[in-house]
């Protein structure tokens, strides 16, 4: 069974959440308040898009070193490409990634490049309709973006044969992104399919 990739265990996804939680430590956003003569947010949450549309970063960090304009764009990018999880929205895929873009951990089946992910997106929201994406960490040095993502939703559709029942899906990924010089041009990833097919009651 895949979905966005090969089926791995949970201790494999908490493993590289580990990691890139280690590599700095990660600011918390802090929440509107509605007073809009407050201090301008500091580094990073200054890197951050706050358009209503998109996905908001539960937790930054980013690297100093690459300026505040190159790592605003990659945090843009970021909120772009988890948006498109989120909503499953073309546009917002089109944006964040390059029609070079090439999946490093791809699947069988899925095709290559950015017609890749919107497979994806489209054929699991048959079985979840409902599917959100929550954009819990990112980490963004040099030119990648590392980010730790929740899926979930309610498995009302039908999946690999199997007819939904409305139970909860609840699972972990972690995404490696490489940025070029406008949107990303490759990534890495990894699912808790493990987690994911018990949920669904898929095996194999």
């Amino acid at each position: 069974m895949h979905w966005r990739t090969l089926t791995r265990t949970a201790a494999a996804v908490a493993a590289v959440a580990s990691l890139a939680a280690g590599t700095a430590a990660a600011a918390p956003v802090p929440s509107h308040d509605g007073d809009r003569h407050r201090p301008a947010p500091a580094w990073p949450q200054n890197l951050i898009d706050r358009s209503p549309d998109l996905v908001q970063p539960k937790s930054l960090t980013a690297d100093r070193s690459l300026g505040t304009r190159r790592a605003a764009q990659e945090v843009h990018l970021a909120q772009q490409l988890y948006t498109f999880w989120n909503t499953g929205q073309q546009r917002y895929l089109d944006a964040a990634v390059s029609p070079r873009f090439r999946d490093n951990t791809l699947p069988p089946g899925r095709p290559q490049g950015p017609a890749g992910p919107l497979f994806a997106s489209r054929n699991f929201r048959v079985a979840v309709p409902d599917l959100t994406c929550e954009l819990s960490e990112v980490l963004v040095t040099g030119d990648r973006i590392t980010a730790r993502l929740v899926f979930r939703g309610h498995f009302t559709g039908t999946f690999a044969g199997v007819r939904g029942q409305g139970q909860s899906v609840d699972f972990n990924a972690i995404d490696i992104q490489h940025v070029g010089t406008d949107r990303i041009v490759e990534d890495w990833h990894i699912e808790d399919n493990e987690a994911l097919s018990a949920q669904l009651g898929v095996h194999g």
